[in-house]
């Protein structure tokens, strides 16, 4: 657990959120201010900054947070379809540096536009 870490209280239980889903190593739960109809974060319980750091210390967690983020897709009912968003680093918009990968569906998200 990381000191400070918005993330890390909450996969502790020290802030309250609504849980969507949880395995041995992965928690998910509703965004507080979502972004479309459902919109879930997934996180590793372990404190990982972001994507490159959980990828270069550990490919196989996360291969569990994606499987965890699948998981959800499912729970959800997003049949429809659903994306699956890492952000890494600001200026990717990241602003929790927890690594997190938000789960978003419910709705036609329209084509990504750059």
């Amino acid at each position: 657990m990381a000191d400070g870490c918005l993330f890390c209280a909450i996969v502790a239980g020290d802030v309250p959120s609504t849980m969507v889903h949880e395995t041995a190593r992965t928690y998910a739960f509703r965004d507080l201010q979502p972004w479309a109809p459902t919109h879930v974060l997934v996180v590793p319980k372990d404190h990982f900054t972001d994507l490159a750091a959980l990828a270069a210390a550990d490919p196989a967690y996360l291969g569990e947070v994606f499987a965890a983020a699948a998981e959800v897709a499912e729970l959800e009912s997003l049949s429809g379809g659903h994306r699956i968003i890492a952000n890494t680093g600001p200026d990717s918009g990241q602003t929790v540096f927890h690594l997190h990968v938000h789960v978003l569906g419910g709705k036609n998200l329209g084509a990504l536009a750059g």
